[in-house]
């Protein structure tokens, strides 16, 4: 074994069979991935539909895979000078092929285009930003002996930068909240934009909801969004069978939500882990079968149409005319613009996520929320400290499934239409992707998380035919990095000392 004195880093003679092994045995992975994926693409034509198949795509995701796990595997190694030459290199040659059109002219422009790996801009810049991160570690590790950092240290190093991000978001909340309240108003506000931030809010009230049972808690729960359509169903067939308002039937769509999440408490008190999860994912698919079988009371398939919109706060319309009311521009003397009513939905999704973060701030700090994270940590010392586990998981069920019912009524009404396909397997995973990805028991994290997951890709509706792959690419790689999340770092919420206080000594 070879020691570098001057930077103390071990140094092993490089296995080049192991290495090629192990980054054809990656390539191989990615073949599997994305022969089903990115290999065969369907076409809608004349009577029918037609697959083509992208073959060249797929040797070219392999090629790149391939490379990708050399350059990673030579940083591991700490030999990053080979990425340091090369990763420059292939930036340029792709930053040419992609402004090759504004370089050298339209017809020499597009005849260079015919070498890039992919026709897609996005992923082409997606490859690009790749070898840009690529040169820029390598560019560290060759000067920085910190790169040769163990994982108890790394972790150790991002824990830190967590607890910083969490300690500044005393400010950053305060301004998050400030962007939030006048986003409406801001030049580019349109409806597009309105609607992204609609949908993140609601996907952050969601998080935070769950974010009770999984990160306060530690259940595991793949089933939340049975409770997202127990809270949706019940708003919407009290409004259109029997013409409740949504002011009256948002808390009662949160208490049947949250009955439903005491139910299903009950036969999962002995169950931890795997089997919980198992348990919870099946009792979600048991919700959408209900609503997708029982066609007398929820319509089935067909799902519930007609749900009125909400009023302002039960005083107006947000309609052109009101013949037995009041119209809401006609309450303020404004002229009548569709767009009002979105910027009140904005609004009240806004105010009801501050309600569960609010909520959920305080109750950590009571004797329940002390509970819950006691029940997180392990669950047999609870016991021994006198804590009922019986009690404290079903209030975590209840309550987060509570404030998922608040967020399904909310849904039903700003949608207008509802069906159990909206309540798939994959929006629970897509929730709970939020709070893992932001880090166990963090508010700041999960709001991060719902911007990157949710809000970015409805940005970028070019990366629409790979979404599903780059989002399980992303949680492959922060389980691979970050297993317990971006900020994941957990402050006591009850300190027997004060921060600065030292024990004292005798002299």
């Amino acid at each position: 074994m070879a020691v570098s004195a001057a930077e103390g880093i071990d140094i092993r003679p490089l296995n080049l069979a192991a290495m090629v092994r192990e980054a054809s045995i990656t390539a191989l992975v990615v073949f599997a991935l994305a022969i089903g994926l990115v290999g065969f693409e369907t076409l809608d034509v004349p009577g029918g539909v037609a697959i083509r198949t992208r073959f060249a795509d797929v040797a070219v995701v392999m090629a790149l895979a391939f490379v990708g796990r050399i350059a990673l595997i030579l940083l591991r190694e700490h030999r990053p000078r080979p990425v340091l030459i090369v990763a420059p290199i292939l930036t340029a040659i792709m930053l040419v092929l992609l402004l090759s059109e504004t370089i050298f002219g339209s017809e020499s422009g597009a005849a260079l285009k015919r070498f890039m790996p992919f026709h897609d801009p996005v992923v082409l810049w997606g490859v690009v930003a790749v070898t840009v991160i690529l040169a820029v570690r390598a560019a560290y590790a060759q000067t920085h002996v910190s790169s040769s950092l163990t994982l108890e240290e790394r972790d150790a190093r991002m824990d830190r930068i967590g607890a910083g991000v969490q300690r500044a978001a005393r400010l950053l909340g305060p301004l998050l909240l400030g962007a939030a309240i006048v986003l409406p108003f801001m030049p580019f506000a349109d409806r597009r934009v309105l609607d992204i931030g609609v949908l993140v809010l609601m996907y952050v009230m969601l998080g935070w909801g769950l974010n009770i049972v999984v990160g306060l808690a530690g259940l595991l729960d793949l089933g939340y969004v049975a409770f997202y359509a127990v809270g949706a169903y019940s708003f919407a067939l009290l409004a259109t069978q029997f013409d409740v308002s949504f002011w009256v039937a948002l808390p009662f769509a949160g208490l049947m939500a949250g009955t439903a999440g005491v139910l299903l408490g009950f036969p999962v008190l002995r169950l931890r882990g795997d089997y919980l999860a198992i348990v919870t994912l099946g009792f979600g698919e048991m919700i959408r079968v209900i609503l997708l079988n029982w066609y007398s009371f929820t319509g089935g398939p067909d799902g519930v149409s007609g749900i009125p919109r909400p009023s302002f706060f039960g005083l107006a319309e947000f309609s052109r005319s009101v013949p037995d009311g009041t119209a809401f521009h006609e309450m303020f003397g404004l002229e009548y613009a569709s767009i009002h009513r979105i910027i009140f939905l904005f609004y009240l999704i806004l105010a009801m996520a501050l309600v569960v973060n609010v909520f959920t701030m305080r109750i950590r700090k009571l004797p329940i929320g002390r509970a819950w994270e006691a029940l997180r940590e392990d669950e047999t010392a609870c016991r021994s400290l006198g804590i009922n586990p019986r009690n404290t998981k079903l209030t975590a069920f209840g309550i987060g499934a509570m404030f998922a019912g608040f967020a399904g009524s909310f849904f039903a009404t700003r949608q207008g239409f509802i069906s159990p396909e909206s309540f798939t397997f994959i929006e629970s995973a897509v929730i709970l992707a939020i709070v893992v990805l932001g880090g166990f028991g963090s508010q700041i994290g999960v709001v991060i998380a719902a911007v990157v997951l949710i809000g970015l890709p409805e940005f970028f509706r070019d990366l629409q035919q790979y979404r599903m792959l780059a989002f399980g690419m992303a949680m492959v790689l922060i389980m691979l990095w970050r297993p317990a999340g971006l900020l994941a770092h957990r402050e006591p919420t009850l300190r027997l000392f004060g921060r600065d206080k030292k024990p004292e000594t005798n002299s």
